[in-house]
């Protein structure tokens, strides 16, 4: 599949990807180059000391970057629609993309078909954080997305143009054996 692979070949360059993904349009780089976070920070206007979401594609591979709790399993096997959980203390990611006041990092396993494909071929985690610029709206649509952030991206995925998405993922925290909930 030809988006597949030029997405693949942007995301391995180091550049900044405009995707569709299980809830929001995205905007993603590899979630393990400083200079690639670095891009999507600047593009959307926002402070590095705000967090973004990581997407993987598995199980297997989220236990690659933290430690996951037996709980946060449970959650994620009953799980019935997106869910991205806050793990402490994340490795092998790009330092500008973890959270600097209590070392943590948002990753969710995508459920989006293109999106676990990706993932699962580039090898490593993406960034996944919604295509607007900071203090801005979400955009529910391709349509929706402003013409700012279409210019400012490296490579747009032509999938799902069409989709109206309303729904974000459901945030959770993880202290403990104690489970705070963020965002429904």
């Amino acid at each position: 599949m030809k988006q597949l692979t030029d997405t693949l070949e942007k995301l391995k360059s180091e550049k900044t990807i405009l995707y569709p993904t299980d809830t929001v349009w995205g905007i993603g780089c590899d979630a393990t180059s400083v200079n690639a976070v670095k891009k999507v920070f600047n593009l959307k206007s926002r402070e590095e000391s705000k967090s973004l979401i990581v997407l993987v594609s598995s199980i297997s591979m989220l236990k690659k970057y933290v430690s996951v709790p037996k709980i946060a399993l449970d959650i994620l096997k009953k799980a019935q629609k997106p869910t991205t959980i806050i793990y402490n203390n994340p490795k092998g990611i790009a330092e500008n993309i973890i959270n600097k006041e209590d070392n943590t990092l948002a990753i969710r396993i995508v459920q989006d078909d293109f999106c676990r494909k990706l993932i699962k071929r580039f090898g490593k985690p993406i960034v996944s954080t919604s295509a607007n610029r900071s203090g801005k709206p979400t955009p529910n649509s391709f349509s929706e997305i402003d013409n700012a952030i279409l210019t400012s991206v490296d490579y747009v995925v032509n999938l799902h143009k069409e989709k109206i998405t309303t729904k974000s993922s459901t945030i959770l925290k993880l202290e403990g054996d104690n489970v705070i909930t963020i965002r429904e």
